[in-house]
């Protein structure tokens, strides 16, 4: 059995604001959690669409009732595969995630859809899924309700650090503005 998340966000800012702010996201002080990110792949297609593959590092704290089946010198860190497309034609980036390591006790998958929203001007719709099991016989069910918490935690601080990212962009897209629309404007002699 797999535990499945859905969600749907308006994020209140145009749609190449929120792609320039997912590649800068990290770090970010909602996601203390991830310690790196390595972009592995890159490629532009002939139909113009971005394929990327980066490689994520972060770090788990596993549950109490958890940590007495795990020896205390075991790596917290867990690493997570990205892959996203950007679609520059449809407007719109997807995202697919899921954990390389400790998959059989719990995997989780993630699927995120930024489009450019048709309904809203200066609108971006976030539908972020989520798949979450456990091959653990017998514990399987708590593994994945855990599992499901923590990503609805996780999820929340994700959005945070995204929304931080996109007021980092927007302040140096207005102080650039400042500065350059100021280049032209002779200064008084003092």
């Amino acid at each position: 059995m797999v535990k499945y998340y859905c969600n749907n966000i308006d994020i209140r800012s145009v749609w190449d604001h929120v792609v320039s702010a997912f590649w800068q996201k990290y770090p970010n002080p909602y996601s203390t959690h991830v310690l790196t990110e390595d972009v592995v792949y890159r490629e532009v297609t002939p139909d113009h669409r971005l394929l990327s593959r980066r490689l994520l590092m972060k770090t788990n704290r596993l549950p109490r009732w958890a940590e007495r089946f795990f020896p205390s010198g075991m790596s917290r860190s867990v690493y997570i595969i990205e892959d996203s497309i950007v679609d520059p034609v449809n407007r719109s980036l997807t995202t697919y995630t899921w954990n390389l390591n400790y998959a059989t006790l719990m995997s989780v998958e993630e699927r995120c859809i930024f489009q450019d929203s048709v309904e809203q001007p200066a609108t971006t719709h976030l539908k972020r899924e989520a798949w979450i099991s456990s091959s653990i016989y017998g514990f399987s069910r708590p593994i994945q309700e855990f599992g499901l918490a923590r990503f609805k935690t996780n999820q929340v601080k994700a959005m945070k650090g995204l929304e931080f990212a996109l007021s980092n962009l927007q302040a140096y897209s207005s102080e650039r503005t400042f500065s350059h629309c100021c280049d032209s404007v002779p200064l008084p002699f003092c």
